[in-house]
């Protein structure tokens, strides 16, 4: 007969299988048991054919040496890829594993990070938030600099809108779309999932609406050549930023601060060279092949409306980014300067009762004058409240000799 103590009695809550206490706590298992079910679909004859729907790449061309002189096509012999309505299958199954991805980083990556470097609460959600979109962007940086590599978009410039429409892609350039347009999909049920207060619910969903809505739209429109060097490049300066982000919650003030300083660069010069490329290709390079209509069947949405809207939409982010990060800046240095004239003040005020204390108290105050000099070249303590000990030793010094 099993026996308990007193101190090892442990009290379990019971709690429905339908509370949202409990899909919160095992969204990750209940996510992977519905893909498993999709997976092992792939087992039977019967099934299989709908479970290849979810998990494999669909509209798929082959193209035989014979046909390689077709647009778009040359030197790339083999099983090519085009976007289709059949998508949404690939892209509702790989958001599933996208969630169950998060799951496990969170639970065996994260928060073991979390325990063993003994951050506070209060930076649990921030810590959270920034590894997870850390590790994202480094892996899509890689991956993205990889087929640019590969499919050598940056051999020359032209090579950005020569052929369009660029119908028919690899298999790791059409999954690098898929897995981009899914991971921004799952955002939206990981805001409920990881308990995302009400206040910062707008801002993010913001961020995930603007960037899913850029991904599948260069996706749909066939102008992914352009879209993963965009991509490339703005997923370097965010890593540089989240990096320098992990530093600061991290204590690493000073690593912190080069790697800011390097963001601001790197930030600026993204923005510059995203604009100028997307006005090379779409005011310049795709200009010489206009339509007048588009063509759903060819795949071609090169009208004069289709290209200034989409140079529209990218100058007006590469704005909107760009508006964000000066504000960003102008509100830091304003809290530094209204910090540096109160220290400024309460520094003024302690020389002064520094020099009313007299020659009584000339340790004391050369004591008192080292901490001000010593303060005054330490520029991480730029604030009044640090001073305040200071203050209450000179009154105290001031009291004492009035007494006598």
């Amino acid at each position: 007969m099993m026996s308990y103590t007193k101190g090892t009695k442990k009290k379990y809550k019971n709690t429905s299988y339908f509370s949202h206490d409990y899909i919160i706590a095992n969204h990750g298992d209940i996510v992977s048991f519905i893909a498993m079910v999709i997976v092992i679909g792939l087992m039977f004859q019967v099934t299989a054919p709908v479970s290849k729907l979810f998990t494999m790449l669909q509209h798929n061309v082959t193209i035989r040496s014979n046909q390689a002189s077709m647009q778009d096509t040359v030197n790339r012999v083999g099983t090519l890829y085009t976007a289709g309505y059949r998508d949404l299958l690939t892209c509702l199954f790989y958001t599933l594993i996208a969630i169950v991805i998060h799951a496990v980083v969170q639970e065996y990556i994260i928060d073991r990070l979390y325990k063993r470097l003994h951050f506070s609460k209060s930076q649990y959600g921030k810590i959270s938030e920034i590894s997870q979109l850390l590790l994202f962007y480094l892996i899509s940086f890689l991956w993205g600099a990889n087929i640019v590599y590969k499919e050598r978009l940056l051999a020359s410039i032209s090579t950005l809108w020569t052929g369009y429409p660029h119908l028919y892609l690899s298999f790791w350039f059409k999954f690098y779309f898929i897995c981009q347009i899914c991971y921004w999909l799952h955002c939206f049920p990981e805001l409920y999932f990881q308990r995302v207060s009400p206040s910062e619910m707008p801002e993010r969903g913001q961020r995930y609406a603007i960037n899913l809505l850029c991904i599948a739209g260069a996706y749909l429109l066939n102008l992914n050549r352009i879209a993963v060097v965009l991509l490339v490049l703005h997923y370097l300066a965010e890593i540089i930023f989240h990096c320098s982000r992990l530093l600061r919650l991290a204590g690493r003030r000073s690593a912190a601060w080069y790697g800011f300083a390097l963001w601001d660069l790197v930030f600026v010069a993204v923005r510059l060279f995203s604009v100028a490329l997307a006005g090379l290709t779409f005011a310049l390079g795709l200009e010489k092949n206009s339509r007048d209509r588009i063509s759903i069947r060819e795949g071609n949405f090169n009208t004069k409306f289709i290209r200034l809207n989409c140079l529209a939409v990218v100058c007006l982010l590469q704005g909107y980014l760009m508006w964000n990060f000066i504000t960003f800046h102008v509100r830091k240095a304003r809290q530094f300067l209204e910090t540096h004239t109160d220290v400024q003040q309460v520094v003024s005020h302690e020389r002064c009762l520094i020099r009313s204390i007299g020659q009584d108290n000339k340790p004391s105050a050369a004591r008192l004058s080292a901490v001000l000099e010593d303060r005054q070249s330490n520029s991480r303590e730029p604030t009044a409240v640090k001073c305040t000990s200071g203050l209450n030793r000179c009154s105290e010094l001031r009291q004492r000799r009035m007494v006598q």
